[in-house]
């Protein structure tokens, strides 16, 4: 699917690691679209909720996943423990799962804007979405090092967070990651693995950097 001139970088890894910042900054240094992938499934949960429909209805979901635009994704709203909920009821769909499979792929190889290339942030992304991706990233980092940084994150934003319990919820999520059946979170067989444990944000982008140089 890729052109001479296009290129796209896939990066995927654990949660809390800094993947999504590092994404983020990779685009922004390339001037490629950048889509978080992760915000999806809130994204549609959160539009069924808005115009009153039932998040447990498949052809509800549907609907919403088919409308899904990419400008969307920007609502602080579906940062919400709402959308959250929504999020998990409408991806137990295998219609909606379809449709948003579709629309990463079409946001991979037809990025808004015009742009000459796209980095997406994800679970699977270098495996399932973009396995023909020029360059594969998979950050990683110690599960207590990820805790502080998402109980920090957490804290700044004015939760009444606790360290045990967000350390509890990354353990239970990583089980859930790299066991499930569909496309369990693994790094590509040709992915640079990234380990964040002892780098600042600065640190990691440079490393990812000298590998993901065009």
């Amino acid at each position: 699917m890729n052109t001479k001139n296009y290129r796209l970088i896939a990066v995927d890894g654990l949660a809390a690691s800094g993947k999504g910042t590092l994404a983020r900054r990779i685009a922004e240094y390339y001037h490629f679209a950048y889509l978080d992938t992760g915000l999806l499934y809130r994204a549609v949960g959160y539009e069924v909720l808005s115009v009153n429909g039932d998040i447990s209805n498949p052809k509800h979901g549907l609907i919403a996943a088919e409308k899904l635009n990419p400008k969307n994704l920007n609502n602080p709203e579906l940062r919400s423990e709402a959308a959250s909920e929504a999020a998990s009821v409408v991806a137990t769909s295998p219609e909606v799962r379809m449709a948003l499979l579709n629309f990463q792929k079409s946001f991979a190889y037809n990025p808004p804007d015009g742009k000459m290339g796209a980095v997406l942030d994800g679970r699977d992304i270098g495996t399932v979405i973009c396995p023909d991706a020029d360059r594969k990233l998979f950050v990683r980092a110690d599960i207590s090092i990820r805790a502080s940084r998402r109980y920090k994150e957490l804290r700044s934003l004015g939760l009444n967070a606790i360290y045990a319990r967000v350390l509890q919820d990354l353990r239970d999520r990583d089980c859930r990651d790299v066991s499930r059946n569909m496309a369990p979170l693994v790094p590509a067989k040709d992915a640079f693995v990234l380990d964040t444990t002892f780098l600042d944000p600065e640190g990691a982008f440079r490393a990812a950097l000298g590998y993901a140089l065009f």
